[in-house]
């Protein structure tokens, strides 16, 4: 078993080959999306396991209860699924006692302080572990933490009376600003109920051999981060979208008390640091989530940009444009998607298009009820609902993109879309938010416009609408811009060999750097 703090050189590790008897075993890691639901990271996933059957794919994917269906038909050479409930029945296990439960406090102090108190030495009585660093001291209470997880210990320890004296302890120490804040002890069950949760995957059964590919960051990593700790299993790391980004989203507009934020925002940024500092190869999928990467601690020298690509031969010109002016818009139904900045949007335009319509293509995730409905009541206080539909999920992705005019992004976190560059391929003029790598993927070939800002959305809009020339012109242009840059082709043989390099343990064999696409601004600025 490699020993904690091991480094591993030449950007690969040790250069520990997976044990291939045939096949190369790829243990795909995934959160929330394939085999159990649809959306951008799901296709890419299932894009990429077809697109390799030399592979041996086993896939482990953290989920809500347990009880998600499998939503995509798996190839033979998945030899399995595995689901990794974080919020599914409490697991069985009894706390430990005496030295045993002070072994476990002591781990589960210094890992609250790593979280809470980043600075030199974790401040007054931080004793032996006085001398390193926060990420080191972090790693440590993880992995200590990880195998009370595999005793069926964690769950009942994190609950004891003792555990949660313990956080409430670490929270009113004077000089964190979590003091001042007058943590509760319904605060205290609050974290430690989310915190729990969030560690469930430890328990799981790392994989000992092959290759682990954790496609975002975050909980999802877990199992290859121990699969790397014990066995010395390679992690490849793949973020669409910054994961981290979205926690401090997410956390920034939720109901949580701060001592409760504080806790799991810095669970979730050590838990990246963590993971970039010991993956094997990080490939984003795009510049921008380079720079995040960068900036999280990850060596430039593991680090390759693959860009998402489609079958331009699947997603054909859409034809002609709806008799009615729509626009159009396609995805899963979060807050992610700021949806209500699109609707705000499209009320400016009614104003002056009286006839055109928007049409939402897409499923409602499980727990996303409340926010579909809050933007039905949104369009319905703006007086726009008779033109407003919600589809729900179409058969056929393509028709989302035909039924509009122009297709509309409106994210406030992307990674590299999916729906963006096939509404590209299938030659429609799009209008996007500039987050994530959106200006990467559109270049000149559409207009892309502030986050969270309706009226820069609906004037560059309304100048589309009012210009049949110009989306035809840009239509096409974008359709040539996926043939030449962002075929899906080009993604899989890029993945082919990572993989390869990954399990004969080179450090070099890596395909080169995708190469940033020009990312001019079209149609002036917004």
């Amino acid at each position: 078993m490699p020993a904690f703090g091991d480094t591993l050189p030449s950007g690969m590790g040790r250069a520990i080959a997976a044990v291939n008897t045939g096949a190369t075993r790829v243990t795909m890691l995934t959160e929330g999306t394939y085999p159990h639901s649809q959306g951008g990271v799901s296709v890419w996933c299932d894009q990429l396991v077809r697109g390799i059957p030399d592979v041996d794919f086993q896939i482990l994917a953290v989920t809500a209860d347990g009880r998600e269906p499998v939503t995509w038909e798996t190839p033979a050479h998945v030899s399995k699924v595995v689901s990794i409930p974080t919020w599914g029945p409490t697991p069985t296990g009894r706390a430990p006692r005496g030295r045993r439960l002070r072994a476990f406090l002591d781990i589960y102090e210094m890992f609250l302080l790593a979280l809470l108190d980043p600075g030199p030495g974790n401040g007054p009585g931080a004793g032996s572990q006085a001398g390193s660093s926060t990420l080191e001291r972090f790693a440590e209470g993880l992995y200590g933490l990880a195998a009370r997880a595999r005793y069926g210990e964690l769950t009942a320890s994190l609950r004891t009376e003792a555990a949660l004296r313990t956080l409430a302890a670490v929270w009113n120490r004077p000089h964190l600003p979590t003091h001042a804040a007058r943590p509760t002890m319904h605060d205290a069950l609050a974290a430690t109920d989310l915190l729990e949760h969030a560690l469930r995957p430890l328990a799981t059964a790392p994989p000992r051999d092959g290759i682990t590919h954790a496609v975002s960051g975050g909980l999802a990593a877990l199992p290859g981060l121990l699969a790397r700790h014990l066995h010395g299993t390679p992690l490849l790391l793949t973020e669409h979208g910054v994961y981290l980004r979205e926690r401090y989203i997410g956390y920034g507009t939720g109901g949580s008390r701060w001592p409760v934020k504080a806790l799991l925002l810095g669970f979730f940024r050590l838990l990246a640091q963590e993971t970039y500092a010991r993956a094997a190869l990080v490939t984003p999928g795009n510049h921008y989530n380079r720079r995040w990467e960068e900036r999280g601690g990850t060596a430039p020298d593991k680090i390759r940009t693959v860009y998402n690509g489609v079958d331009p031969g699947a997603f054909p010109h859409a034809g002609p444009e709806p008799e009615i002016p729509t626009l159009a818009w396609a995805g899963r139904v979060d807050p992610i998607k700021d949806l209500e900045t699109l609707i705000r949007a499209f009320a400016l335009v009614r104003r002056e298009m009286p006839e055109v319509r928007l049409r939402l293509f897409g499923g409602t995730p499980s727990g996303g009820q409340a926010y579909r409905e809050r933007c039905q009541a949104l369009a319905r206080d703006l007086g726009i609902a008779e033109a407003v539909a919600f589809e729900g999920r179409v058969e056929d992705i393509r028709d989302a993109y035909a039924a509009g005019t122009v297709v509309m992004l409106s994210s406030i976190s992307e990674g590299f879309p999916f729906t963006l560059i096939e509404a590209m391929s299938c030659g429609r003029a799009t209008i996007s938010t500039d987050v994530g790598g959106v200006r990467e993927a559109v270049g000149d070939a559409g207009i892309v416009v502030p986050p969270r800002e309706p009226e820069a959305m609906a004037r560059a809009a309304l100048e589309l609408l009012r210009a049949p020339a110009r989306r035809a012109w840009m239509g096409e242009a974008a359709r040539l811009r996926v043939i030449d840059q962002f075929t899906l082709r080009h993604t899989i043989d890029s993945f082919r060999e990572i993989y390869g390099a990954l399990a004969a343990g080179g450090g070099r064999a890596y395909p080169a750097e995708d190469q940033a696409p020009r990312a001019r601004r079209a149609g002036g600025e917004w």
